[in-house]
Parts: structure tokens; C-alpha cells; sequence
């Protein structure tokens, strides 16, 4: 099970599938990672003895790979040292890092009120055009420049427009630095729509094992962006179809708990280092008890979500700073200060956003001086946290 085979096909180029069930009598049923076009009954099947294994290390930096580990921006070959297999086990209890520590992103209004946990899992939740890559960039560079950390972004199942965007962008704002790729802050993994749900399902893996690398060999702290963790359950789903399993609730697989906890079981921190995630979460008809990111709540320490009105207002980064929430803004963790001044921030936006009915209807003027002065700290604080 999980063992990779390659299939040549008549065309010179080759198709990689993998083992998932074994039916006795010398047969197998495996899930294709590539279109199954060229594949016929008789070909030959030439089995890899290992899971799929992708190029780990520095050389992957600045390149975008394939759910294989193929490179796929035609920039070359790439030469890596060393390759690891995609299915591997979570660290073991005495490796990890037990005291909660808080990893500064150096965005306010993130660090202010909802701060992430090093080695922990944010769920990132937002339309389409409220800034979502307008953060993931800036948290890549402030890794890069604070942490002396890297990066990497699983495109899990999302449009391919959206992820050559991406990577235009990320050459531009110098994160992909064309002309020595060893200088890159990131390397991109890519299991786009078009893909079949067996890519789909295994890409969120294959960026994972080159995030462990880095955490596990380089001892670094490494940003892992999976965009987005749903299209991963529903790849899993398509596949667990195919393979003839009962579906349970909602359709979805049987083995939905399973196969999230195994991926995010994965990401931690270390004695060596850490692997913090950040997820987008798209929610199915905004129903947050569907089994897919009811499923995804249950591993998330923090989640940061994007206001469409905070983006309309030029509010950059569009953070709602009342929605978004962290298990790590607690005393004890946080120093006192911060705690208090976090809550009595929340605190003035909260009276603030009941304000803004009344100010709609009456205007500013039919406040009382108390509102008032609310209001325009309100709206300095609002600011500030840009």
C-alpha cells in the first residue's frame, strides 16, 4: 500500500500511480497521479518499491514542483542531493517542542490580537479579492527577514491563474529570486483544479515533506501555506468514490479524520525546529458544521479572518480583528500587559461597531461625548492595526 509504480506510456512520457488497495490474486487497484489517457490494458507497470519521493533541500527554493516532485516552471532541471518519500510518520512525543511559544509574524494586528503559535495551524478564512496574498507575501518576507526561515506553498486544488499570480508576484516583490534560486525565501508545490483527485489529494504531502526537511535537517522555522485544506478532503472524497468505499455523512469520505489528522499530525514543532501552518479554509455555502471544516476546526490554534469591509474601507491587512481568534491570547502565555490591552482594544471596536447603526441613521453629532471619544479611538486603533 502507498507504494508508487510508473506505467511508460507510447509517447515517451510516463504516468505515476499509486498502490491503494490490494485485491488478492495479484492485482491492485491504484490512483493515478497524472490523466489516465495512453494508459491500456497489458502496458507495463513497473513498480518503484518506495511511496512517491520528492527532491528535498535548498535546490527546491524558488521552483514550482508537481505532486511527483517534477519541476514544472521550465526552468531546468533540478539536482537535489537527497529525496524523501511523501508518507512518512508524525514526529514521536519525545521530539516535540512542549511549552507553547507565540511566533511573531510582525503584523499588528496579528500579533496584537490573534497571535499565531509557533508550529501551530491557522485557518485563514476569506473571500476572493480581500487580500489574502497580499498577507501570505508579507508573512513569507517577514519570516525570511526575522526568522531566517523559508517557506512553502501547497496550491491544493485552486484556480492555476490564481497560482501563476502568485508566482509573478512573488518574483517581482524579490521572495523568487530569478537569477540565483538558492536566494529564494520559498518553494511552491502545485495540484491545481485541472488535476486529477489523486494529485490533488497527495500535493498538500508533497509540500509538507519538503517543509520537514527543512524544519528536521536545515533546524529551521518554516512557514508551510496549504491553499486550500478543503480541496484536499474533497479530493479525498473523489478518490474514496472511485475506490468503492460507503460514503458517510454528506457524502464525504468514511475516512475524513483520519486522513486530516494524518497530514496535520505532521506539522509541529520540534526540539529541531517548527513547521507553522497556515490554511485557507473554504467553507461549502458558508455551513460551518459541514464535515469538511468541521473536521479542520477540531486542529486549528488560531484563525485569522479577512473582512470584505475592512478591504473596502483600504484597510490592508483586511484582519477582523473582532472574528479572528487564537487559543494562544491567554495570560500566562501572553504577558498581563498585552492580554489587557488586547481585550480593552476589542473592547472599543466591539462598542464602536454597535455605534455604527446609530451614526448611520443620526449622524456622528447625536452621540454622547463618552461615544464619541470611542469612535475616534475606534477609528485611530482601526489605522494603527493596518
Amino acid at each position: 500500500i502507498y507504494s508508487a509504480i510508473e506505467i511508460p506510456l507510447e509517447n515517451g512520457t510516463f504516468t505515476v500511480v499509486e498502490v491503494q488497495q490490494l485485491l488478492g490474486d495479484n492485482k491492485i487497484r491504484a490512483v493515478s497521479m497524472r490523466s489516465t489517457d495512453g494508459l491500456k490494458r497489458g502496458a507495463e507497470a513497473i513498480d518503484l518499491g518506495a511511496p512517491i519521493s520528492v527532491p528535498v533541500g535548498t535546490p527546491t527554493l524558488g521552483r514550482i514542483f508537481n505532486v511527483i516532485g517534477e519541476p514544472v516552471d521550465e526552468q531546468g532541471e533540478v539536482i537535489a542531493d537527497e529525496t524523501l518519500p511523501i508518507h512518512r510518520e508524525a514526529p514521536a512525543f519525545t521530539e516535540l517542542e512542549t511549552k507553547p511559544s507565540i511566533f511573531e509574524t510582525g503584523i499588528k494586528v496579528v500579533d496584537l490580537l490573534a497571535p499565531y503559535r509557533r508550529g501551530g495551524k491557522i485557518g485563514l478564512f476569506g473571500g476572493a479579492g480581500v487580500g489574502k496574498t497580499v498577507l501570505i507575501m508579507e508573512l513569507i518576507n517577514n519570516i525570511a527577514k526575522a526568522h531566517g526561515g523559508v517557506s512553502v506553498f501547497g496550491g491544493v486544488g485552486e484556480r492555476t491563474r490564481e497560482g501563476n499570480d502568485l508566482y509573478e508576484e512573488m518574483k517581482e516583490s524579490g521572495v523568487i529570486n530569478e537569477n540565483n534560486f538558492a536566494d529564494s525565501k520559498v518553494a511552491l508545490v502545485y495540484g491545481q483544479m485541472n488535476e486529477p483527485p489523486g494529485a490533488r489529494m497527495r500535493v498538500g504531502l508533497t509540500a509538507l515533506t519538503m517543509a520537514e526537511y527543512f524544519r528536521d535537517v536545515n533546524k529551521q522555522d518554516v512557514l508551510l501555506f496549504i491553499d486550500n485544506i478543503f480541496r484536499f478532503t474533497q479530493a479525498g472524497s473523489e478518490v474514496s468514490a472511485l475506490l468503492g468505499r460507503m460514503p458517510s455523512a454528506v457524502g464525504y469520505q468514511p475516512t475524513l479524520a483520519t486522513e486530516m489528522g494524518a497530514l496535520q499530525e505532521r506539522i509541529t514543532s520540534t526540539t529541531q525546529g517548527s513547521i507553522t501552518s497556515i490554511q485557507a479554509v473554504y467553507v461549502p455555502a458558508d455551513d460551518l458544521t459541514d464535515p469538511a471544516p468541521a473536521t479542520t476546526f477540531a486542529h486549528l490554534d488560531a484563525t485569522t479572518v479577512l473582512s470584505r469591509g475592512l478591504a473596502a474601507k483600504g484597510i490592508y491587512p483586511a484582519v477582523d480583528p473582532l472574528d479572528s481568534t487564537s487559543t494562544m491570547l491567554q495570560p500566562g502565555i501572553v504577558t498581563e500587559t498585552h492580554y489587557e490591552i488586547a481585550e480593552n482594544v476589542k473592547e472599543t471596536l466591539q462598542r464602536y461597531k454597535e455605534l455604527q447603526d446609530i451614526i448611520a441613521i443620526l449622524g456622528i453629532d447625536e452621540l454622547s461625548e463618552d461615544d464619541r471619544l470611542t469612535v475616534a479611538r475606534a477609528r485611530k486603533v482601526e489605522r494603527f492595526l493596518s
